[in-house]
Parts: structure tokens; C-alpha cells; sequence
């Protein structure tokens, strides 16, 4: 897979990037502050995800996604690498994701991966989602937040 930084005039992966979060005005809020970047297979995007600097020295990923056919083959785990990498190089020394309390799959990966849980945003689905959020069969209302630092 080739992972790229989306082109000016290129439309982003919209439909991708709703599969990490349901609220199109928010995609539209970062995607226009941070940087996407879309991996690639047989010329079709299948995956996605968005750095956005935060604070000095510190970058966070706001939406990461894979195509619902591709997912489970490890192209989740390749855009995470490529996002740390991408920012180890940019000189970030922090970079931090945050994702539902209910999204086991992505926790674990994220661990695997060398984040680490910084803490909990109680509340933050129910804060700025009008509908309630289920996944794996658990209500999303706490925002799992981590970091790693990219120094080591």
C-alpha cells in the first residue's frame, strides 16, 4: 500500500472518514486545520487518516479509518505507523489519538502500537454528538484519550 498526502485540488475521502466519526461537520472543521493523508491499493483509497497539530511539539491523529472490505489485513496498523513516522520527521515529540470508550479494536492496536492512555474525556460523545454512539454493543460517551512520545 502506498500512503500519500491528499493533493490540494483532490477531494478527501469523506465516506472513508465517517467510518471514525459520524459528524461530517466536524471531518470539515479538522480536515481543513490539519493534513490527510490516504493510503492506497490498486489505485482506490482504502485507507485514511489526519494529522493536526495541536500545541508546540505536539500532533494529534483526528480521524484514522480503513475501508470496511480492506479492514482486518493490517492496513490500520501501516497508516498508525506512517502517522509516527510522518511526525517523528516533522519534528513532533508528542503525538496523541483519541477514540470512544467502546472501541476495543482500536485500543488494543493503538497500545500495541506504543501508545498509552493519558486519560478520559467523560462525556465528550454526549458533548458534541447529537445521537448516541453504540459499537461492539457498548454506548461511546467517553473520549479514550493517548500519547506517545516520539523521542524514544
Amino acid at each position: 500500500m502506498k500512503i500519500r498526502e491528499l493533493n490540494v485540488n483532490e477531494e478527501p475521502p469523506i465516506n472513508l472518514m465517517l467510518l471514525a466519526d459520524p459528524s461530517q461537520k466536524l471531518i470539515e472543521e479538522y480536515l481543513n486545520r490539519g493534513v490527510c493523508y490516504v493510503g492506497e491499493k490498486n489505485n482506490e483509497i482504502t485507507g485514511v487518516y489526519v494529522l493536526l497539530p495541536t500545541r508546540p511539539g505536539t500532533v494529534e491523529i483526528v480521524n484514522i479509518a480503513v475501508s470496511e472490505n480492506e479492514q482486518g489485513k493490517g492496513i490500520g496498523k501501516q497508516l498508525l505507523m506512517d502517522a509516527i513516522q510522518r511526525s517523528k520527521a516533522g519534528g513532533f515529540i508528542t503525538i496523541e489519538i483519541g477514540t470512544g470508550n467502546s472501541s476495543i479494536g482500536q485500543l488494543a492496536l493503538y497500545q500495541k502500537c506504543g501508545f498509552r492512555i493519558t486519560n478520559v474525556d467523560r462525556d465528550f460523545f454526549i458533548r458534541h454528538y447529537e445521537e448516541k454512539i453504540f459499537e461492539n454493543g457498548i454506548w461511546c460517551r467517553d473520549m479514550i484519550r493517548l500519547s506517545q512520545d516520539l523521542n524514544n
